[in-house]
């Protein structure tokens, strides 16, 4: 071994177990505080061993029907039978499904029509030695045959428990001759950024595999889902690994990996995984009821940004502005109204409108809570009983379409802020084809580069409230800028409705 001479610029010191460069000069670092919670492990295998076994691949056989939807006579007759994938996106799924095909049948070699199988493959890991297996739903989404392996090679097939979309969840169960290991759900919201972390699983294939590093982030929205709130990790993590744990070095499950941010497809050291915390009780209620049963409020939200936060004298951006209250939802009879600012719920802060749809479905149907809003300029507390989502988008599926009918008062024009609008007339509701009941003022034109077309405001766009005062009729536009002017407020807040009746918060400038 060199010895390396006093002249050397950087020297190397083994530290609580990392190995650290440091300048001439630079003071090492006191004993235990390169980690917070002690020394870095000298080695992860005792980890891996004691969880391994309890991490499996899962293959999923797709059958396809025999001719693809589509092909007629006319088309070749072994022209591949390819899924359905999403393509395109940034956030290339990492767990995009493998498919592998054979050909079958006894007009394979003559050329005739094949029939070909596609085979999924990712990973899961058992929570109940009796055979409750997780893994993600699109693992297995559409599969007519799913087989567990688990690490000696024993090979079961799973039966679907229950599965959830929306967090891409599925809970299997398997058959098997004795216990099985089993590992259990650790508590994600401890976990801090920084801290060791091992995912397990079957990256393209391969089998039981072992990667380590840390938790990168938390929170993570990577716009999948209505409920985004994912741990972001350097482990690395490849397709294949989809559906199974990111282990706490407790050998907990606090995450269950799920997507990667990757422009090649392979790992580039940013993966995400859905928390333990959402995990968990979603699959207590699969194992349940075989279904979920998320909070319902029956309100449509909207992000506030700071012209909008100073269109209502917030001070600063926060919480989640109601756009539209559902007319069977909990939240019309508790008295909350389109253009409140719901700034807590269940005593939990809502940072921003991603926050509020997590913490709702979180929340136990039938529980009454305390909702705390931002209305008129002063902050107030309401009571929500809260519905069952799965209730109310069965209701939104009935869907109204009723045919509108326009209305019968005289159409005056006039304009401000690139905008020409007019009091809605029979002719004009027909022109746009207004849905019955929608009511205001129908913006007619808008100038392109205008501050109203920069906020995608449109032609037949209806200005149904600005600054939370209702607009019956084209010269109360104005007299509500004015207002908002008197007040120094810098921008008016419009509640801007569109032809089908939803509506939308717009933050425009006082001219």
């Amino acid at each position: 071994m060199r010895t390396a001479s006093k002249g050397v610029a950087f020297r190397a010191l083994l530290l609580a177990g990392a190995l650290v460069s440091l300048a001439p000069g630079f003071s090492a670092l006191a004993p235990g505080a390169a980690f917070a919670q002690g020394r870095s492990p000298d080695s992860f295998a005792d980890l891996a061993a004691n969880v391994s076994d309890a991490v499996v691949n899962i293959s999923a056989t797709q059958a396809p029907p025999e001719r693809r939807a589509g092909q007629g006579p006319g088309a070749a007759p072994n022209a591949p039978n390819m899924p359905n994938l999403p393509r395109g996106t940034p956030f290339d799924d990492l767990f995009e499904e493998f498919f592998k095909r054979r050909q079958q049948g006894p007009d394979a070699d003559r050329g005739g029509p094949q029939q070909r199988r596609s085979n999924s493959l990712g990973s899961g890991f058992v929570i109940d030695a009796a055979g409750v297996v997780v893994t993600n739903n699109h693992v297995i989404a559409d599969a007519s045959e799913i087989t567990v392996i688990f690490n000696d090679g024993q090979r079961l097939k799973a039966e679907v428990v229950g599965r959830d979309s929306k967090v891409d969840i599925a809970v299997l169960r398997v058959k098997p001759e004795k216990p099985l290991k089993a590992v259990k759900f650790g508590d994600s919201d401890k976990i801090r950024v920084g801290d060791w972390v091992m995912a397990v699983g079957n990256p393209f294939g391969l089998g039981g595999t072992v990667t380590v590093g840390i938790l990168s982030a938390r929170n993570r929205n990577i716009n999948s889902g209505p409920y985004d709130d994912y741990l972001q990790t350097d482990a690395s993590i490849n397709k294949g690994n989809s559906g199974g744990p990111l282990f706490s070095l407790q050998g907990e499950v606090i995450g269950v990996n799920t997507a990667i941010l990757s422009p090649s497809g392979g790992s580039v050291g940013i993966g995400f995984a859905s928390p333990a915390s959402i995990v968990k009780p979603l699959v207590d209620q699969l194992l349940q009821y075989g279904e979920t049963r998320r909070g319902w409020l029956g309100v449509r939200i909207q992000q506030v940004d700071e012209q909008i936060a100073d269109s209502l004298g917030l001070g600063r951006a926060r919480g989640a502005l109601v756009a539209g209250i559902d007319d069977k939802g909990p939240a019309k009879p508790a008295g909350l109204q389109s253009g409140d600012v719901i700034l807590r719920f269940d005593g939990q802060e809502v940072r921003n409108s991603t926050d509020l749809p997590r913490i709702v479905a979180a929340t136990p149907v039938g529980k009454e809570v305390d909702v705390s809003i931002m209305r008129g300029g002063k902050e107030q507390n309401l009571k929500v009983t809260l519905g069952r989502l799965e209730d109310g988008e069965r209701m939104a599926s009935l869907g109204d379409n009723r045919q509108p009918q326009g209305g019968a008062a005289r159409s005056v024009t006039q304009k401000a802020l690139g905008m020409e609008f007019s009091s809605i007339s029979p002719n004009l509701a027909r022109q746009f084809n207004l849905k019955d009941g929608v009511k205001g003022v129908v913006i007619t034109s808008v100038e392109p580069n205008s501050p109203a077309a920069e906020k995608r405001v449109q032609a037949g766009d209806v200005i149904v409230e600005i600054n939370q005062q209702v607009i019956g009729q084209p010269q109360d536009v104005a007299a509500r800028m004015k207002q908002a002017k008197d007040q120094g407020r810098k921008s008016a807040l419009f509640l801007i409705a569109n032809a089908q009746g939803e509506s939308r918060f717009v933050a425009l400038p006082v001219e």
